[in-house]
């Protein structure tokens, strides 16, 4: 799929790698809409962008998730690519200090941001594209998905945000599955340790920590490195119901 021309939705635009594949793929060629909340940055990382668009919508919110794209649809006409990057890290071990018990509301809303608004904004999303005419190789969409090497090496206190990462790695196949005979793709890009806004708060004597497990490159993943790999996936048609580790060869130690 050329990536010249296409419609794309990107949650979580307003900041980190989602503002990173918006600024990628209008360079390209596509002309983006970022879904965020009212709070964050979409609104300017849409402005910044040639024919950028941005529309404030809750992920967890099926109503206003399917308001939103509806309207993304009626402002560009259709959409051809969705780029889940929406979510959120939270820590909280199982059972801490005094043996007091996890948080389980705080477990909830990292399983209902991370994992259910990712297939919340999937299933919206590719009902639109379903619609689409296919391109000469039948394809109609392409859904990329983010998910975390925590998924798969969960540190101590990431039980809630390794489950809901584990929960986007899970359903990457099976989608992808449901999607086929719709022309739709679906893959997900685990990344190790990336260069966010998260990091960024960090102490830089943290974040070099962090960046020398890392066997190489020796350093923090760059958002723009994320995009590179999801401009891949749209063009890379072959690229389907595929999980793609996107970390430097690290594993994550139990802390």
């Amino acid at each position: 799929m050329q990536i010249n021309g296409l419609n794309v939705l990107i949650t979580g635009g307003g900041s980190g790698l989602g503002a990173a594949t918006a600024r990628k793929l209008t360079d390209l060629g596509a002309r983006v809409a970022i879904l965020d909340l009212p709070i964050s940055k979409g609104q300017d990382v849409a402005d910044s962008l040639e024919g950028g668009l941005f529309v404030d919508a809750d992920v967890t919110s099926a109503d206003k998730t399917a308001e939103a794209i509806n309207t993304v649809c009626q402002e560009l006409g259709s959409i051809q690519v969705a780029v889940n990057c929406a979510g959120i890290a939270t820590g909280d071990r199982t059972v801490g200090r005094d043996n007091v018990p996890a948080d389980l509301d705080q477990f909830t809303r990292t399983v209902t941001i991370n994992l259910i608004g990712t297939y919340n904004v999937i299933r919206l999303a590719a009902s639109k594209m379903a619609s689409n005419e296919p391109n000469e190789n039948g394809e109609r969409g392409v859904v990329i998905n983010t998910a975390s090497v925590a998924a798969f090496e969960g540190q101590i206190g990431q039980a809630a945000y390794a489950a809901s990462k584990g929960g986007v790695v899970g359903l990457t196949l099976t989608v992808a599955r449901d999607l086929a005979r719709h022309g739709i793709r679906n893959c997900t890009i685990a990344p190790g340790l990336f260069l966010t806004p998260m990091m960024e708060g960090l102490p830089e004597a943290t974040r070099d920590a962090l960046a020398s497990v890392t066997p190489f490159p020796q350093r923090l993943g760059k958002p723009e490195e994320y995009a590179d790999l999801a401009s891949h996936i749209i063009e890379n048609s072959m690229l389907n119901g595929e999980v793609i580790r996107l970390d430097g060869a690290v594993r994550l130690q139990p802390r």
